[in-house]
């Protein structure tokens, strides 16, 4: 499975953080609705995203819920029939929690970063830093994407939307 570097922080202005993606050179690729529908699993998350209500896919990952940017393996599959799917995976592991977002998506380098305004719990930054290229350009990208973004260490989150959702609730 393919390995990232991801860090998410809590961020006071999508248009901010737009205006530094710009600024460090970083391709707009667009804007999206994402609803992330979580299953209950023994290990690792999986969830069926549907975006803009047109496409979907079923991604399972593994990750460490610390403090600080962290490494995670995943598996992303495209999706033909999805709402089969949902009603599947609802009747045999159990609809865990949704979390409905808009997401701004720029890439940079081997970069994604994500602009997120999450429903029900506010405004958001990730960035997903694929470590193709070794874990040390990984973690360098990593530093200097947290400098230009001002990412202060008290806004870092430790899990993910679900976890806060859920505590949340």
């Amino acid at each position: 499975m393919p390995k990232n570097l991801e860090l998410k922080a809590s961020y006071y202005s999508l248009a901010a953080a737009h205006d530094v993606a710009r600024r460090i050179g970083a391709r707009h690729v667009g804007t999206m609705r994402q609803t992330d529908t979580y299953y209950r699993v023994r290990s690792g998350r999986l969830k069926l995203r549907e975006i803009n209500r047109k496409t979907s896919e079923l991604i399972y990952y593994e990750r460490a819920n610390r403090h600080g940017s962290r490494y995670s393996t995943y598996a992303v599959i495209p999706l033909q029939e999805a709402r089969a799917i949902k009603k599947v995976l609802r009747a045999v592991l159990g609809e865990l929690i949704v979390v409905r977002k808009e997401r701004t998506l720029f890439l940079y380098k081997n970069c994604r970063i994500h602009l997120d305004r999450v429903q029900g719990l506010g405004l958001f930054i990730e960035f997903e830093v694929l470590a193709r290229r070794g874990k040390r350009q990984a973690e360098e990208l990593m530093r200097f994407l947290r400098t230009e973004f001002g990412i202060h260490e008290d806004f870092v989150l430790a899990g993910s939307y679900s976890d806060l959702l859920q505590k949340r609730n």
